[in-house]
């Protein structure tokens, strides 16, 4: 469909899981795409697989990136711009999920959170935003939130103290830009199989093999959220046929907030 044909996208966090999704889906609707992460091995082969799937005369690149570090994050950006030009589209996809209750999270944990979940998201898109203003052309920012932002679990408390500040930041960048034809939207995501969830159910909780079609029976919907299907919502945020929808964080679960049986 071409939905972001000739449009430069950079997915922090573009290496594995949803950004990783997020990234083919982009490379498969016309983009040229440049994803960071920490590990450049695991990047390279993930621009490797994207190269097969952009269009002709698109582009795919790795970019070496810690968004935990905030020149590491705004360089990332930077990047893209010296490559293209501009930066058009950004996806905060970069997360850490490491477990911690409210007595027993220490202040490193915590710091860490805000690092990765909060303050890392709020500089790479403060630089793509820049760019944006400055060029006086319009844009897209989508940042990859989750549905625990609303309250959680209690073992989750760094990580949802994190996230539903970049919720809030979401709205509060989108209002502030509005008149710049800057949109900048959220996704709330639920438990969603990626090869990341693995790792954390079988260290954190002690999961088995199986553990996931074991999940997927006791949840409304039979199965758990895909990335697939999450990426191609993102590409649509992303692009031009979402219309006028800024300052949305939209919750894609089969859980709902707020209701009671």
């Amino acid at each position: 469909m071409g939905l972001l044909e000739g449009r430069a996208v950079l997915v922090s966090g573009g290496t594995q899981g949803v950004g990783a999704g997020i990234a083919r889906a982009a490379a498969r609707e016309g983009a040229d795409v440049v994803v960071s992460g920490r590990r450049a091995e695991v990047g390279e082969a993930v621009v490797a697989e994207l190269r097969e799937a952009v269009a002709p005369g698109r582009e795919a690149h790795f970019v070496r990136a810690d968004v935990a570090d905030v020149e590491s994050a705004r360089a990332s950006v930077a990047a893209v711009v010296e490559r293209f030009g501009r930066v058009d589209c950004l996806v905060n996809a970069a997360g850490l999920t490491a477990r911690g209750t409210l007595l027993g999270t220490t202040p490193e944990l915590f710091d860490a959170h805000v690092a990765v979940n909060l303050r890392g998201p709020f500089f790479t898109m403060q630089a793509a935003v820049a760019d944006m203003v400055r060029r006086g052309e319009p844009g897209t920012v989508l940042n990859v939130i989750s549905i625990s932002e609303h309250g959680g679990q209690p073992y989750l408390a760094p990580y949802v103290a994190a996230k539903a500040g970049l919720a809030g930041l979401t709205r509060n960048a989108a209002h502030a830009h509005r008149f710049d034809r800057v949109r900048i939207n959220g996704l709330d995501i639920g438990w969603t199989g990626t090869e990341g969830e693995d790792a954390v159910q079988r260290a954190a909780h002690g999961a088995q093999d199986g553990w996931d079609e074991e999940a997927a029976r006791r949840l409304p919907m039979g199965k758990l959220g895909q990335v697939d299907e999450i990426a191609d919502l993102a590409v649509f945020l992303l692009s031009p046929r979402s219309g006028v929808v800024t300052g949305s964080v939209l919750d894609w679960d089969q859980v709902v907030v707020g209701g009671m049986d």
